[in-house]
């Protein structure tokens, strides 16, 4: 199955149907009167989180969707029926966009949440509304309102705890192999990895997180080179970064790949690359253990690091599961903070606002790919337990 992370959609609620004008005439009834019954509402159109779904290649082919039109009101004041609802299946973490304006009308990453993106015309009044003691045989009526058209923009956003980075051939999905049920593929050459992988980490029965491998970086990358920065829009969603370097390989830096990788995530988004970041040093079963050491502290001074450091063999496992007990530590400690702390809690969602935004205009500068269970604190309407950007 292919990976599609973005699709362009046209979406068309129901139209109202129209009010009737009829007259009651039946036998031995004198001065009936008026009797014609409204049209029935429109269905809207409502995209809905399915957890079945894992990609957007079902809009690949199919995306144009249509409510069902409101009937017609009839006469004895017979409502018109109202149109179905139309519910369009979406995977957790899909952004929805008005591709006409560039407006952001919701962000999906609850399950079975569900978001009201064209509203249905309202049905039209028959000629009963308008009797009156001045006006005993009203023959007005009303026809049913028109639905809304819209064209969107579909965007998944991989919903993962940790995220990898690092140039290509680092051992990213080697780690997410080792570490989880996840196969992504893995060969002893560059740019194996084209698509994000996702793995969940379980540290014990009733402790795990959720990790992402995204394609490597090389420089130039926000420019458009190798797999340019589509796939960071992925890491956005992310509380940690796993920065990993090969350092059992005589044919780069490691200084200089990383300060590489600062550099285009920079380019990307200044926030984004201010995210809590983890040196993560791979490969050092081909190192001699006396080495190891010095050659890590070596770098460390080189770059003048302040965070955590680590040393693992994504390939034996040495390291890997300290490593990830410390990321379920961290990850556990920034939740309770979340919870506790409104302001930090604000503060975080600010920043995931800005790096979206960021990362999206860098993609479309470049002519890329336009780039919350992560958080829950956006302030939505709530119309039948359907989320909806109308203000009323």
């Amino acid at each position: 199955m292919k990976f599609i992370d973005e699709a362009d959609i046209t979406v068309e609620a129901g139209h109202g149907g129209n009010g009737c004008s009829s007259f009651r005439r039946e036998k031995y009834v004198e001065f009936g009167g008026p009797d014609g019954g409204n049209g029935g509402n429109g269905g809207d159109v409502i995209l809905q989180v399915s957890d079945s779904l894992n990609t957007l290649v079902d809009f690949r082919y199919h995306h144009s969707f249509k409510a069902e039109n409101g009937q017609a009101g009839q006469g004895r004041n017979c409502t018109g029926a109202s149109g179905q609802n139309l519910y369009v299946a979406v995977p957790k973490g899909t952004v929805v966009f008005d591709a006409e304006t560039d407006e952001s009308l919701g962000d999906l990453t609850r399950p079975n949440q569900a978001l009201l993106v064209a509203r249905g015309g309202r049905g039209g009044k028959g000629n009963a509304c308008f009797k009156s003691s001045t006006n005993r045989a009203p023959r007005r009526k009303t026809p049913g309102v028109l639905a809304e058209a819209r064209k969107l923009r579909l965007e998944l956003r991989i919903l993962a705890d940790v995220g990898l980075l690092g140039l290509p051939n680092a051992g990213k999905s080697t780690l997410i192999r080792t570490v989880s049920n996840a196969k992504p593929k893995v060969a002893d050459y560059p740019f194996t990895t084209l698509i994000p992988n996702i793995g969940v980490v379980r540290v014990d029965r009733l402790q795990s997180f959720v990790m992402a491998d995204v394609p490597g970086l090389i420089p130039g990358a926000h420019e458009g080179a190798g797999l340019g920065i589509r796939f960071l829009r992925h890491l956005i969603r992310t509380r940690l970064l796993f920065h990993m370097v090969n350092v059992g390989s005589d044919l780069e830096d490691p200084v200089t790949s990383i300060r590489a990788i600062e550099a285009e995530l920079s380019a990307a988004s200044t926030v984004l690359a201010q995210r809590p970041r983890w040196l993560v040093f791979n490969k050092i079963d081909l190192l001699d253990p006396a080495d190891l050491d010095v050659w890590c502290q070596t770098i460390v001074e080189e770059l003048d690091w302040q965070g955590p450091v680590f040393s693992i063999s994504a390939v034996t496992g040495q390291g890997t599961e300290g490593l990830m007990q410390t990321a379920m530590q961290y990850l556990e400690s920034y939740q309770v903070r979340v919870v506790s702390d409104e302001a930090f809690a604000q503060q975080e969602l600010s920043l995931f606002q800005r790096m979206s935004e960021e990362v999206r205009a860098s993609g479309q500068t470049h002519r890329s790919s336009v780039f919350s269970e992560c958080f829950q604190f956006e302030r939505t309407i709530e119309d039948d337990n359907v989320e909806c950007y109308y203000q009323k």
